[in-house]
């Protein structure tokens, strides 16, 4: 958690890499308890504005929420809640939830949906938010330094394919 703007308006952090495995036994008590946990904080937290940070990376899919789940967290957030959200930000995005979220795009409000947004790196999202009062694990930053050399190296390979640099020059 951490703040911006004048009126030090919250920012929620979330990474899905510490959710629990869908695989245990009591999945869904876990996770109907954890949501209740973050509307309860939620609604303690927020007077004003605020914003949530989705860090998806570093996320294998069986710790990810499942539609159903996040359906029934949406359905049962407070209206007033809802209104003060100004910005979802889901950094590194997967194709599921890509996906998930244009499945669901026409059975959430227009408003809801123009708050979502997609963020590819921890550097945009430096660019978009003050990020002194907000933690990031050390295994999302990891991630996020693996996915930069990465997308470094597909791209040094790509401009020394003498291929690919006749196709780049055309």
């Amino acid at each position: 958690t951490g703040y911006y703007g004048d009126g030090l308006n919250a920012i929620i952090v979330f990474a899905a890499c510490f959710l629990p495995d869908s695989s245990r036994t009591d999945y869904n008590y876990v996770m109907e308890n954890l949501f209740l946990y973050v509307i309860s904080t939620l609604e303690l937290m927020v007077a004003e504005d605020y914003m949530i940070v989705y860090l998806n990376g570093a996320t294998p899919r069986r710790r990810m929420p499942g539609l159903g789940w996040m359906k029934k967290c949406y359905q049962m957030i407070d209206r007033r809640l809802r209104k003060n959200l100004k910005s979802f930000i889901i950094v590194h995005p997967s194709w599921f939830i890509r996906t998930i979220l244009a499945v669901t795009r026409p059975f959430i409000s227009s408003k809801f949906s123009s708050k979502i947004q997609y963020v590819n790196t921890l550097a945009e999202l430096r660019e978009m938010i003050p990020m002194e009062y907000v933690h990031i694990p050390d295994s999302i930053v990891k991630y996020d330094e693996e996915k930069y050399i990465k997308r470094r190296m597909r791209t040094s390979c790509l401009s020394n394919d003498p291929e690919m640099a006749s196709v780049e020059q055309e």
